[in-house]
């Protein structure tokens, strides 16, 4: 299996558990913040539907021009964060299969003001920011869902508000 295969294997195992998490945010808590230096749960919302595609077209460019990290959307209502995570969804699909395992190992980089700020194996930066850097988000996500009284799906264990997703499987066959 190729690299990109084995990293397209997980997204695709771990995009339906992310989409339970954005299909419960309540449309009248767009934006909520739990702290006056968070991101309203729209923008969090928004970013983590964003990121996946995001950084795979991102990648496409080597050097890339480092994006504005500061710059989070607030979008207008969920059907805009779902329709975001869908082509996010579609662009991961799409892209990362194209990537053979020579384009993985080879050296990427971002620059900032036509100056080198981080260099890495594509694959790196794909686990590294596609999956563990959405992974942390959706955990923060899951505090602003309780946060707001919301049951918090399960997503690789149980949460307080549902068993582990293997449990849930056997249950409804």
């Amino acid at each position: 299996m190729s690299i990109a295969q084995s990293l397209l294997v997980e997204f695709e195992a771990q995009a339906p558990i992310t989409r339970k998490f954005l299909e419960r945010l309540p449309e009248d808590k767009l934006t909520w913040k739990p702290h006056e230096k968070s991101m309203s749960a729209g923008q969090l919302a928004y970013h983590l539907a964003f990121v996946p595609g995001g950084v795979v077209r991102f990648l496409q460019n080597n050097p890339a021009e480092a994006p504005g990290f500061a710059n989070f959307p607030q979008p207008a209502s969920r059907q805009e964060i779902l329709k975001a995570f869908e082509e996010s969804i579609a662009a991961v699909r799409s892209l990362l299969p194209k990537f053979d395992d020579a384009a993985m190992r080879e050296t990427w980089r971002m620059v900032a003001g036509g100056r080198e700020v981080l260099a890495q194996p594509r694959a790196e930066f794909l686990r590294d920011v596609m999956l563990s850097h959405w992974y942390q988000h959706r955990g923060q996500f899951s505090v602003y869902l309780r946060l707001l009284n919301v049951a918090v799906p399960a997503s690789w264990g149980p949460s307080a508000d549902e068993p582990p997703l293997f449990l849930q499987k056997r249950q409804s066959a």
